[in-house]
């Protein structure tokens, strides 16, 4: 996960900025909690041996402590070998289990305000406002309310170099706003490619055009029902989860229960649209449960997405918005109609970039994409004692690295001066945010998904990003990427 600040420079120009790294700094001398443990295994077997049997029990305990230090020291796809443990265990404990199937029984009624969700996400549930007629995603696992808003905004790179800055800056105070609240667990920015459903033709004729049951007009409705997807288009979502653990004290103001946080989250739905207006965004209303239904389904069944919103009320039932078929591997996810795979940006820009770096990725054509960007917001005194903590770590480190002669490399003097960045950033009134960013890629075939992958790959290298294929855990991440849900992985 990347730590980034929400900082903003006024101006007519635009002005660059650069991301924090990706801290790789571990407890002890740059290793983590499982590293140390193994090392530590291996040393006592070393040095057990040394002391019971002398060479010879060396040599019987070798497998030991050679094992131990190639899970400490060797790495695979740039992480050491035993942090790969847990996630191939977790997929070892799953495979045996069965859990990488998933199929929809279809005779077996679900209950009342569930959601037909394959995996973890069927603890969720529906509930929809009386006053606004938003619909409402409950986890009651994370004690979470999760709200959907769907918004338009202009096309960013046609704006001139001085409304881009502005929007900048009035995205910053949109994020610290959030962060001032307190009370949000999530702010999750989903923008999807989706197949033109030809709904813009099709109105257009329907109040233009000449219904005389003439031959021509006749044939031209005909053309426009047939016409299907013809394009694609770009949709953009924001999803905002409450914290109902940290509102509990509110929600129990407003009357507890669901209800109560409904409430609650209403505030902060109002704050939200108000920040947003004022940063020239569209904001087109907080989506019904219908309206989620067409996007959830859409995701797992692209094929259909497109008819969906073509046909007005087809599919808008969250209870039958899932997949009927789901199948996992280490790499990729098979769902209804399409191959998917997901990829983290690992890594951010580390050298200054301008705001529209990430083009090359939300830009890419004829490839069916979601990106989606999760914003954990952090208070300003757990940000400050993060902070505090990291500093102390950092001068720790750096203490125990001169008692053993160790060198000081770049990249741990440039994740120090990143947090004193942090620091002076708080202070001067920013938010701090923790991003996380999530592509999913689609296709029919699996040979389309590889070349679509490949091609997001090398997009993301324009972008100046470095990204990874989240393998062994595929449907955990496609939920948090594809579906505007604020799900975290």
């Amino acid at each position: 996960m990347s730590t980034t600040k929400t900082s903003s420079s006024g101006g007519a120009e635009l002005v660059p900025f650069k991301f924090s790294r990706l801290t790789r700094r571990g407890i002890l001398l740059g290793l983590s909690l499982a590293q140390l443990i193994t090392l530590a295994i291996g040393i006592v077997t070393v040095v057990g041996a040394l002391y019971a049997g002398g060479g010879i029990l060396l040599a019987y305990t070798a497998p030991v402590w050679v094992v131990t230090a190639a899970l400490t020291w060797i790495p695979v796809a740039g992480r050491p070998m035993v942090e790969w443990l847990p996630v191939s265990l977790w997929w070892l404990w799953r495979s045996t289990g069965g859990q990488l199937l998933y199929r929809r029984r279809i005779v077996v009624p679900r209950p009342v305000g569930t959601l037909a969700l394959p995996g973890d996400q069927a603890r969720l549930r529906e509930y929809t406002d009386p006053e606004t007629q938003a619909g409402m995603i409950h986890d009651p696992h994370q004690q979470t309310l999760t709200v959907v808003c769907e918004v338009a905004h202009p096309a960013f790179v046609l704006l001139d170099p001085g409304e881009q800055e502005r929007r900048v800056t009035s995205w910053g105070r949109v994020l610290a706003t959030v962060c001032r609240s307190g009370r949000i667990a999530t702010l999750q920015v989903l923008e999807r490619t989706l197949a033109d459903s030809g709904t813009g033709l099709a109105e257009w004729w329907a109040s233009h055009g000449t219904h005389d049951d003439s031959w021509a007009a006749t044939t031209y409705a005909e053309l426009i029902e047939r016409a299907g997807p013809a394009g694609e288009r770009h949709a953009t979502t924001l999803s905002l989860s409450l914290d109902m653990k940290a509102a509990a004290r509110q929600i129990r103001t407003a009357g507890g229960g669901i209800r109560g946080a409904a409430a609650v989250l209403r505030q902060e739905m109002s704050t939200l649209v108000a920040a947003l207006r004022s940063a020239d965004l569209a904001p087109s209303g907080w989506l019904a449960p219908g309206q989620i239904a067409v996007i959830l389904r859409g995701a797992y069944d692209p094929a259909v997405a497109a008819s969906l919103e073509r046909h007005g009320q087809l599919g808008q039932d969250l209870a039958t918005a899932g997949p009927v078929a789901v199948t996992e591997t280490w790499g990729r996810l098979r769902t209804d109609s399409a191959h998917h795979a997901v990829l983290w940006i690992s890594e951010w820009p580390r050298s200054m970039v301008y705001p529209g770096f990430l083009a090359p990725v939300l830009l890419s054509t004829g490839i069916q994409r979601s990106f989606s960007l999760i914003c954990t917001p952090m208070r300003s005194d757990q940000a400050a004692r993060d902070i505090r903590k990291k500093k102390v770590e950092h001068i720790s480190d750096q203490a125990q690295r001169a008692k053993i002669g160790q060198i000081e490399d770049a990249g741990q003097t440039a994740e120090y001066h990143d947090v004193l960045q942090q620091e002076a950033d708080l202070t001067a009134g920013h938010g701090v945010l923790r991003y996380t960013g999530l592509i999913s890629v689609s296709a029919p075939t699996v040979e389309e998904l590889d070349a679509a992958v490949a091609a997001i790959e090398q997009a993301a290298i324009q972008a100046s990003c470095e990204t990874r294929p989240l393998v062994g855990q595929q449907a955990a991440a496609f939920t948090a990427a594809a579906l505007p849900l604020c799900r975290h992985i």
